[in-house]
Parts: structure tokens; C-alpha cells; sequence
């Protein structure tokens, strides 16, 4: 069961009149519930992980909490991300290393007796594995108390508009909100319903339909020459914010309905004027899980290193987001790729703040411009790592961009008018709530006429060309 499936459509409804109408002190056992009926959903199978995953978080976190000896208490935090991780590490990366031995043994002309295995990912295990592992860190850190309701532990980490693409949620933020279960108010509702019907146009209307004209090239990536083949890695970029963008807000929207509040995941990414900036907007809620955890502890242990320190830790912690959405030599290199783009900043930030500072470059509108573009073109570059099928790939791709030009590929010209539609006014929505948040107001105007045609515009478009049997969501394979 996904967002934009018709069973979503009758099961979420469902789900918040029942929760409505559950008592307060059962209202969590009504979210477990339709929860794992969600998750069970998709493939029944999946939620003996997730109960695991649960099950043993719920008991380090106890030990953890009831014990004063230091060495024990490291102890059962290291026993437990390590049972997390297990699961994860065999699903996402089995995969992967048995290939590459079957392709090692072959260029041998060695054969392997057992026949080759394949294993099918559980859809967002790498979400609800962070997740846990922040959790247990934090009861570790002393930061929060470790839950004694083993339900509420299993509800967050298995929460239903969370589990499958994030945003990835703190245990501080969503356990209080769990026990309380407070019904929403007018406003909490009304504005889940704008951040749904957003995130459904997102979806549908702009990353659905930019991905028919960009899977139309990558896909026969061997016919297309260089122009089409960088018009499509630079609409990928706009494809991946509006799908995972799309998806967030639902999820943020559904929350809402359901009196939650979840973190805010993309803030109009494509409005930075540097990489450091741009990953303060893109997937928030795992930039700052990744700095928490790991960035911040890193850069502690390798202080005496000054400015190189930053770097190292910037690099490490890269390439180990590479690895996270990936068990492939793309991702990794795509890791490093972030890597490199912010060591360099940091290894220049006072120098270039201070020729900034000389001819005062940061209030020169063709400045910020260009700054935006040259962010939007280094991330664009990554990302085709991320969407090649493997290096090789990726790399016949970049080297057909800079050596052959021609023709830009249209297709079926409805689809190409269709995508520009979309994406026109999606810039033009995050162009206005950028530079002009009191201005130009639709969905919040103090005109109720103005809001309802709003509301009322969006719904016909996604319905007359929007997607509406595109598909899962990118980060489900993540």
C-alpha cells in the first residue's frame, strides 16, 4: 500500500475515525495497529523485522536505562546497534558482495557449485534501522528516558506514514506525542490537507511526469546523445526532490491529521548558494541524523587535526550516506562526490567570505544567482551516480555529455508540456515562499474565495495531468 494507491484512500480515513474514536488511553494502540497493517500490506513477511528491531530496542534501551556501570551501559548500546544493523546489512549489501564473488570466481574461470541467491529488500528498512539506532544512542546520552511501554517503542518505529521513506524522526520528538495521543485541532487538520494535496501534486503532477521523459532517455541511455543525455541527469535532480519531497509532506500532512507533529524533511533546496547550504534544505531529517550521529562524534575524535579534521569527518560521513543508499560503486562514489564538494568549502570558507565581504558580492542579486546555479549543477552531477545502474553507466553517460551533441530528444509532446506545467509552478510556488512568504498568498490567502480556488486549481490539475498509476516512490528502494 502506497500514498497515491486507492487502498491508501479508503485506509487512512478509516484509520483516523478510528483513532478519533478510541479512547486516549488506547489512541497509540490504534496507530500500532493500523501500522503494521500498513506495513503487512506491502509484504507480510517484512514486519517480523520490524517487530525484531523493536523488540530488541525496547530491551537495550532498559538495560541501558537501569544500569550505572559506564562499561555495561556502552556495552548493551553497542550489543543493540549491532543487532539492528544485522538485518540491515544482510537485506542491502548480500546482495552486492555475492555478485561480485560469483564475478570474481568467474574471471577465474572458477564456477561456484550453489546457484546464485538474490534477496529482496524490506522497503524501508534503512528509515526505521536509523531510527532505532538514534533512539538507543539517545536513552546512551542520557538526552531522553527509555520508553517502558514496549507498544509505544514498536509504534515508533513502525509508525505507518513514516516507516517507508521517512522523514527520519527523533525518539524525543514523536514518543511524548505518542503517550499524550492529543486529537488534532481545526488548524493542525486543515493544514495536514494542504500538505497532502502539495505532496500528491509533487508527486504525480511533477516527479511522475518528469520521470516518464528522464526514464525515456537513461533507460536507452546508448541512443541519446549528449544534450538530451544532460537535459535528463538535470531533470532527475527536479524528479528526486518532487518524489521524495512529494512523499515527505504526506507524511507530514497525514501526521498533522492524526494531531502529530513530524520534522520538516526539504526546504527549497534549490534556492542555495552553496552545497553546505543545500544540505541544510535536502532531506533534512537525514543530514541531521547524519551530523548528530556520526559527523559530530567524528569530528571530535579527530580534533587535534584542526581544519583537516572537519575534512576527514566530511568525507567518512559521506561516503558512509553513500553506502546507505547503496550497495554499489556509484553510490560510493557519489558519497565522496559530497564529500569533496564540502571539504573544498570548508577549506576555503574564509577566503571566500572575505573577497565576499571586499565587494559586498552577497547582496548582488547576479551573484546569488550564479552561486544557485553553479549548487544546482555540482549536486545535479552527483545525483546521475545515483540514478546510473551501476559506475560504468554513469560514466559513459558523463563522457557522451561532454563529446557528442545533437537534437534534444522531445518524445510525446503532451508529456514534455505536461512536465513543464508541473514544474513551473512548483518553482513558482518555492520561488515566492523564498523571497516572498507575505506575498502572493494562495493556499493561505485571508480570502476564503481565493483559497478555495486554489485548492480546487491544484486538485483539477492533478487529476487531469498528473500520473495516476505512476508507481512507487524512488526512496522505497532505500
Amino acid at each position: 500500500m502506497v500514498f497515491t494507491s486507492f487502498n491508501f484512500l479508503i485506509f487512512f480515513p478509516l484509520v483516523a475515525i478510528v483513532y478519533y474514536l478510541t479512547p486516549k488511553k488506547y489512541r497509540w494502540l490504534s496507530l500500532l495497529i493500523a501500522s503494521y497493517f500498513f506495513y503487512i500490506n506491502i509484504k507480510p513477511v517484512f514486519a517480523l523485522l520490524t517487530t525484531g528491531i523493536s523488540l530488541s530496542t525496547y530491551i537495550f534501551t532498559r538495560l541501558i536505562d537501569n544500569t550505572e556501570n559506564e562499561t555495561k551501559k556502552r556495552n548493551y548500546m553497542v550489543v543493540n546497534i549491532i543487532l539492528i544493523l544485522l538485518p540491515l546489512f544482510f537485506f542491502k549489501y548480500f546482495n552486492g558482495i555475492n555478485s561480485g564473488i560469483f564475478t570474481l570466481l568467474e574471471s577465474f574461470n572458477l564456477r561456484w557449485p550453489l546457484p546464485e541467491i538474490k534477496l529482496i529488500l524490506p522497503i524501508g528498512i534503512s528509515y526505521y534501522t536509523f531510527m532505532a539506532i538514534g533512539y538507543t544512542i539517545d536513552v546512551y546520552n542520557e538526552e531522553i528516558e527509555a520508553e517502558k511501554n514496549f507498544g509505544i517503542v514498536a509504534l515508533f518505529i513502525s509508525f505507518f506514514p513514516l516507516i517507508l521513506s521517512g522523514p527520519i524522526e527523533r525518539a524525543n520528538n514523536m514518543l511524548a506525542q505518542f503517550r499524550e495521543s492529543k486529537l488534532p485541532n481545526y488548524k493542525m487538520v486543515s493544514s495536514g490537507l494542504k500538505l497532502m494535496l502539495w505532496g500528491y501534486f509533487m508527486k504525480l503532477v511533477v516527479a511522475d511526469r518528469v520521470g516518464i521523459y528522464v526514464d525515456a532517455i537513461f533507460e536507452n541511455y546508448e541512443f541519446h546523445n549528449g544534450t538530451s543525455l544532460m537535459i535528463a541527469t538535470l531533470l532527475y535532480t527536479f524528479q528526486v526532490y518532487a518524489d521524495l519531497g512529494g512523499y515527505s509532506l504526506i507524511a507530514i500532512g497525514v501526521s498533522k491529521i492524526l494531531g502529530l507533529n513530524v520534522r520538516e524533511n526539504f526546504r527549497r533546496p534549490f534556492f542555495a548558494t552553496s552545497m553546505s547550504e543545500f544540505w541544510r534544505r535536502w532531506h533534512m531529517s537525514l543530514i541531521t541524523w547524519l551530523t548528530d550521529y556520526l559527523y559530530t562524534p567524528i569530528t571530535f575524535a579527530v580534533r587535534k587535526y584542526k581544519i583537516w579534521g572537519i575534512v576527514i569527518a566530511l568525507m567518512i560521513t559521506f561516503i558512509i550516506s553513500g553506502i546507505w543508499h547503496g550497495a554499489t560503486l556509484s553510490f560510493v562514489f557519489w558519497g565522496v562526490l559530497q564529500g569533496v564538494y564540502l571539504s573544498v568549502e570548508a577549506l576555503t570558507k574564509n577566503n571566500k567570505l572575505a573577497f565576499e565581504k571586499k565587494y559586498n558580492l552577497s547582496r548582488k542579486y547576479w551573484y546569488v544567482f550564479i552561486n544557485i546555479i553553479l549548487t544546482f549543477i555540482l549536486f545535479s552531477a552527483s545525483e546521475l551516480f545515483g540514478r546510473g545502474t551501476d559506475m560504468s553507466v554513469a560514466l559513459t553517460i558523463f563522457y557522451k555529455i561532454f563529446t557528442t551533441s545533437g537534437d534534444i530528444f522531445i518524445g510525446t509532446s503532451s508529456t514534455v508540456i505536461y512536465m513543464f506545467v508541473g514544474l513551473l509552478l512548483l518553482f513558482l510556488k518555492d520561488f515566492t515562499d523564498e523571497y516572498y512568504p507575505d506575498k502572493f498568498l494562495l493556499f493561505e490567502n485571508k480570502y476564503k474565495f481565493i483559497r478555495i480556488l486554489s485548492y480546487s486549481t491544484i486538485i483539477v490539475i492533478i487529476f487531469l495531468i498528473g500520473v495516476l498509476d505512476g508507481g512507487q516512490f524512488i526512496y522505497f528502494q532505500f
